[in-house]
């Protein structure tokens, strides 16, 4: 089929001649408004198809004010992006959801403060009509920046000034459980009679490891401090963490790690130092990334959360926000109706080897 020269391409005059309808009609039911009856708007989809028509993106902005973009900020570096199962689910299921309603995905990385003034130029350009940002440090300067421009911006992960749901004020969000996901792990590690249990930590500036951490103390609140090492969510910085575990305590039999990746690298430590898992020491990791968890050696007993479908839940609570319909009257269980926000979900412990 050759392809259409810009004078060759059906015009809206030509889908409303087609359907009999006016133009304005026609221009309602190709920019999404109400108002237009049932059997006409399908006359007038018949008409696009059968003419092969593509609305203008630069006249329908004008229109609608919209430009059918989203903006997916992720506050880590390209290499911790690429190298952690997390995120590419957590886009996945942001893209999912936007592909869904015709949206299109920008993805904008931080690779050092910088980049924030680049991202806040884009931005202020109005070349978005939301965002969705995640990983934010406690410092982050992108939520200031947001709020600043008027973007209207739904968080992955609680945000750090945010204390829970009960006072999130308006603020959108979406995060796991974690705090419950870890006394749940630590409970389970209470139960295999292991006594000693340390926890890997993930960077405390961020929520999810400061809530993790937070649940390992809810259920040990009087664990020896010297139990507990901070690592950085890589697979690398749990080895570190976990031989720095091991030089300070070498009777501990179970480890809590903050993630799947940081787990993975506390048993090839555990593995240097002649330790089986998880006969001498048990092992629980936090996300269940399945190509992480399954293929670890052990494979991994951890906690699961449900990364794509959170990623789904940012874009929807997003979209509703923009439609006006973000009230947060919604059932939050990810379903198909309203979305409420800020939406907290389950996490819960899949069982394999390790532990």
């Amino acid at each position: 089929m050759p392809e259409q020269r810009p004078a060759d391409r059906p015009t809206l005059e030509a889908v409303a001649a087609r359907a009999g309808v006016s133009r304005a009609t026609a221009s309602r039911v190709v920019n999404g408004g109400d108002g237009v009856r049932a059997h006409l708007a399908d006359r007038v989809r018949g008409a696009i198809r059968e003419l092969g028509y593509v609305p203008n993106h630069a006249a329908r902005t004008l229109v609608t004010r919209r430009t059918g973009a989203v903006a997916v900020i992720i506050a880590e570096p390209e290499i911790r992006i690429f190298s952690d199962p997390f995120f590419s689910r957590q886009v996945r299921g942001i893209s999912k959801e936007l592909t869904a309603h015709d949206m299109q995905l920008v993805l904008l990385l931080v690779e050092d403060r910088g980049d924030y003034d680049r991202i806040e130029r884009y931005l202020a350009g109005g070349h978005v009509d939301g965002a969705l940002a995640f990983s934010l440090h406690t410092d982050d300067p992108l939520p200031e920046i947001t709020r600043r421009i008027g973007v209207p911006t739904v968080y992955g992960g609680r945000p750090g000034w945010v204390s829970g749901p009960e006072e999130a004020g308006g603020v959108a969000y979406v995060d796991a459980d974690n705090r419950g996901g870890a006394r749940e792990a630590v409970r389970y590690l209470l139960a295999r009679r292991r006594e000693r249990i340390a926890h890997i930590a993930g960077p405390l500036d961020q929520t999810s490891a400061a809530d993790r951490l937070s649940g390992y103390r809810d259920v040990l609140p009087d664990a020896d401090p010297a139990l507990v090492a901070e690592g950085d969510f890589t697979v690398a910085g749990g080895a570190r963490a976990m031989a720095e575990l091991l030089d300070r305590r070498a009777g501990i039999d179970a480890v809590f790690a903050a993630n799947d990746l940081m787990a993975t690298g506390a048993l090839r430590v555990l593995r240097e130092r002649g330790r089986s898992v998880p006969a001498d020491v048990a092992v629980v990791g936090f996300d269940d990334a399945e190509l992480v968890a399954e293929s670890a050696d052990p494979p991994l007993t951890t906690v699961r959360q449900d990364i794509e479908g959170m990623g789904r839940l940012m874009a929807r609570l997003l979209l509703e926000t923009l439609d006006g319909n973000g009230n947060g009257n919604g059932d939050g269980n990810g379903g198909q109706g309203s979305v409420a926000g800020p939406v907290i979900t389950d996490t819960v412990l899949v069982r394999r080897d390790s532990a």
